[in-house]
């Protein structure tokens, strides 16, 4: 069952005009960063160099939106970057955007080539609805440090997205957890994207309708579904 996704009203309150969409997919074949996939990466970084056109990624209105966002909540935006902004600083560098694997690499091109946040989940690992909220420092927060497994928490009054069981993103889209993230087994998948004020409704959709097409061609067979904005 496609998990639920609800935004508290307290991040409502915090960022005005805040909007999001799902893309949801069963029946995926992941595995190994392949030349498909790799295309797709070099595609998104050549788009955005264009986009850009020599201007610093936190320059784009939609970036410096996100970071007035993280530092309305307390965090301080150039150390710990939207992901957006953080894959775009690596798509332009000289290594390049990391290649993760094919899902991965799907999602991290779409949010390149469009500058928007998009994370994903593996949709067998969520318990329950998902939820954006402002944390209260006790939830749990399974990452990994010095290649070892731990658990972190929240700052009080961070915006996090949780589950049941606790964090699966901090910041609200800088730092994935180890527990929901898409690994070469993943078969059925949640995506989603973000956006805020200057970027449409429209634009946020085209993203979303980028992210579905690859994919159906990553993966032919799959169930892909685009879930309305929110």
């Amino acid at each position: 069952m496609f998990p639920t996704l609800t935004v508290h009203e307290d991040v409502r309150a915090l960022v005005p005009g805040f909007t999001h969409l799902a893309v949801e997919a069963r029946g995926l074949v992941n595995g190994p960063s392949d030349e498909a996939s790799a295309a797709l990466l070099d595609d998104a970084a050549r788009r955005l160099a264009e986009r850009l056109d020599g201007r610093a990624p936190q320059d784009d209105p939609h970036i410096a939106a996100w970071r007035a966002a993280y530092t309305a909540f307390g965090a301080k935006p150039s150390r710990t970057r939207n992901s957006a902004e953080a894959l775009a600083r690596r798509a332009l560098a000289d290594g390049g955007l990391p290649r993760i694997n094919r899902l991965v690499d799907a999602y991290n091109a779409v949010s390149v080539a469009h500058l928007v946040p998009v994370g994903g989940e593996d949709a067998d690992r969520i318990r329950g609805g998902m939820r954006l909220v402002r944390a209260t420092g006790d939830e749990p927060f399974p990452t990994a440090a010095g290649g070892a497994g731990t658990v972190e928490h929240p700052d009080a009054g961070e915006v996090v997205w949780r589950d049941d069981e606790g964090v699966t993103c901090r910041r609200w889209n800088w730092r994935q957890g180890v527990r929901t993230r898409l690994t070469e087994e993943s078969v059925n998948a949640l995506f989603l994207l973000e956006c805020l004020a200057p970027m449409t409704r429209m634009a946020l959709e085209a993203a979303g309708a980028e992210l579905a097409g690859s994919l159906e061609k990553l993966s032919p067979g799959a169930s892909v579904t685009v879930h309305p904005v929110a």
